[in-house]
């Protein structure tokens, strides 16, 4: 059993006890300072075991429902490329946004930086484009600070992404382009598995 299951265990044991002992039912507390009934026995062993048994990572079929795509491209990311992934999948989550949407954006992320959060690169930049998503000032996507921010520039993203209607069932690479407009519109479809994996690695 894990810690969070071993806390939760404690928890919600401590947590009958002192339903048990404080009478809260009633005035028949004394009736209930006695050992649980079986009912109450099973509905605490139910919970830790609803608990315990959570998967942490989404399933496969909610980061790629329409199965591994074909002709796919991977690395091994660093500590900081991870760390931006795990803050694209952070604001997706505070923005109550689905799995499905996470890949989406960090494919994009992998396809547009590799997960690097870039500043100007003078001559080798296309045009102003910064950040995680090579996202544009002169586009209306925000400031350079803003567009640096990993977490404002996931956030824009996922902006972007819930303004297109029917994403969710898009392949990810007309989802990404839909926002992005870019020049290679079928690039980003060669990351969908490496940011799902990406996904499934950080959220255990």
């Amino acid at each position: 059993m894990n810690m969070f299951a071993t806390y939760t265990r404690k928890a919600l044991l401590a947590t009958a006890g002192i339903a048990l002992t404080a009478g809260l039912a009633g005035p028949t507390s004394a009736a209930l300072a006695a050992e649980p009934t079986p009912t109450q026995t099973v509905a605490v062993a139910q919970t830790i075991a609803q608990t315990a048994d959570t998967p942490g990572a989404p399933t496969v079929e909610q980061l790629m429902p329409a199965g591994v795509p074909d002709n796919q491209s991977s690395f091994t990311p660093n500590a900081e490329q991870l760390d931006n992934a795990r803050k694209i999948i952070d604001a997706g989550k505070d923005m109550n946004l689905p799995p499905r949407a996470w890949t989406i954006a960090i494919a994009t992320a992998l396809q547009e930086s590799k997960l690097e959060n870039l500043g100007h690169l003078g001559d080798r930049n296309d045009h102003d484009s910064q950040g995680l998503f090579q996202q544009r000032p002169s586009s209306g996507w925000g400031t350079v600070e803003q567009i640096t921010d990993p977490d404002y520039s996931a956030k824009a993203f996922y902006k972007g992404l819930a303004q297109v209607d029917g994403w969710e069932d898009m392949p990810l690479t007309v989802a990404a382009q839909t926002v992005q407009v870019s020049a290679y519109p079928d690039h980003y479809a060669q990351w969908e598995k490496m940011a799902a994996d990406i996904i499934t690695d950080t959220t255990k």
